[in-house]
């Protein structure tokens, strides 16, 4: 039992685990007290990263630099002392990193920088008694070990869900202003579609992990034109912080189908962002429009994500949205009678007659052709030709439930690759 102590009180942030922690009770019957919280917390199921980072925050405050999470892959102190303050003395004896580091640390510690004199004159048992409780928070929750590694994956189950619902109506109203469904469909498909199942290492797998958002993505010839859809959803990114770029990006995406006709797509979110440049996939890995092989492109693209030929011939059947430009896919008319007037920006070449509406109507005008106005691009011609594309082409031109039912699901299997998520099952909004 530490000695027990009658100077004041150390004074921790409002809201946090030890709002107050009373010196002269005994630091280690306080350690004790918290771990005995823990395990209330565990059996009564609560937002587990809530009171992981209100206690992180207490001890940030307790200990003083250097501090770091246990096992955290940046060596960056979470909180550093003024500049020009003397550093605490390192120790060898442990691993960096390590709480047995951190203790070691704080035990050889022999004077404190000015600025946290105040909070604590010298290493006391109070240091010594957080480092041992979070030691035992993080070997008690594997939830714990992913907190502090990525900080902008999303809020718990409770809170993201209200904040993705909110940020899922604003996407709605938004559509309703500009009429961009085609762009928000494509934003979400180009961040998800650069997944590799060969790589199994995350992120260079590459997928839905809102990598799209940098700059260096963005200039990839296939997502020429994107940076208007991340300017369009920005605003409602900054005002839903809690909702991470790669569900933002999928979520857009979905609702965009829906609000356009299209089926309900069975949705998860809580997925991981990257957090640099340095993350993003590289070029060459989305679908080229007119390649020399066009069946055997799509099945290299395709194949690559894991993905079949009932779920390529599907996911095509979202070019019932939207055109393309020549000015930026070299491919299509300027305008023509269906894009030159109406909602939206005009101009470019749709590859139906409305083309913000979501049905089969892209089966109906590939198989039949009699439109000079409407796009027919070699890699959607293939799936009338190739023997294998043509079985769910044909099916989907006569069947509009049997079109939407598979592309429901091959939606929803493509927004999910490549995705980290930091809660096992995800967060659901239905």
């Amino acid at each position: 039992m530490a000695a027990k102590r009658t100077d004041t009180n150390v004074l921790l942030p409002r809201g946090s685990i030890g709002s107050r922690v009373e010196r002269g009770k005994g630091d280690c019957e306080w350690a004790q007290g918290v771990k005995r919280y823990v395990w209330r917390i565990e059996t009564s199921r609560a937002p587990f990263s809530l009171f992981f980072l209100s206690l992180t925050n207490a001890a940030k405050f307790a200990i003083g630099p250097p501090f770091h999470f246990p096992n955290r892959a940046s060596s960056k102190p979470l909180l550093s002392p003024a500049a020009g303050a003397p550093t605490w003395p390192s120790t060898t004896s442990s691993a960096a990193g390590s709480p047995a580091a951190h203790r070691s640390t704080l035990s050889a510690a022999s004077s404190t920088p000015p600025r946290y004199r105040r909070l604590l004159p010298s290493p006391s048992p109070t240091a010594l008694a957080v480092t041992e409780v979070l030691d035992f928070v993080r070997a008690s929750f594997p939830a714990a070990q992913e907190l502090g590694q990525h900080p902008l994956s999303s809020a718990a189950a409770g809170d993201a869900a209200a904040e993705l619902r909110g940020a899922r109506e604003d996407v709605r109203q938004l559509l309703k202003a500009t009429s961009c469904h085609p762009i928000l469909v494509r934003l979400g498909w180009h961040d998800s579609g650069t997944y590799d199942k060969n790589m199994a290492e995350w992120p260079k797998c590459g997928g839905a992990n809102g990598s799209l958002r940098f700059e260096v993505e963005l200039k990839h010839g296939a997502n020429a034109g994107l940076v208007n859809a991340l300017k369009l959803i920005q605003p409602i990114k900054d005002k839903f912080s809690g909702v991470t770029y790669a569900d933002l990006f999928q979520l857009a995406s979905a609702t965009a189908i829906e609000e356009a006709g299209g089926p309900k797509i069975p949705m998860i979110y809580g997925r991981v962002d990257v957090t640099a440049p340095e993350q993003c996939p590289p070029e060459g890995r989305l679908p080229a429009a007119g390649p020399p092989s066009p069946a055997e492109h799509l099945r290299e693209v395709f194949y690559r994500m894991g993905l079949n030929d009932k779920e390529i011939v599907a996911l095509s059947g979202a070019h019932t949205l939207g055109r393309a430009r020549p000015e930026r896919s070299g491919w299509g008319k300027p305008e023509t009678k269906y894009t030159k007037d109406g909602p939206g920006a005009p101009g470019g070449q749709s590859w139906t007659s409305q083309w913000l509406k979501f049905d089969n109507s892209y089966f109906k005008a590939i198989k039949e052709r009699r439109d000079e106005d409407l796009l027919v691009l070699p890699t959607d011609a293939v799936l009338f030709e190739d023997s294998s594309f043509k079985i769910y082409a044909e099916k989907y031109a006569t069947d509009q439930d049997a079109f939407f039912e598979d592309y429901a699901e091959a939606h929803a299997k493509l927004s999910n690759l490549g995705a980290k998520f930091d809660l096992p099952k995800g967060v659901s909004l239905e």
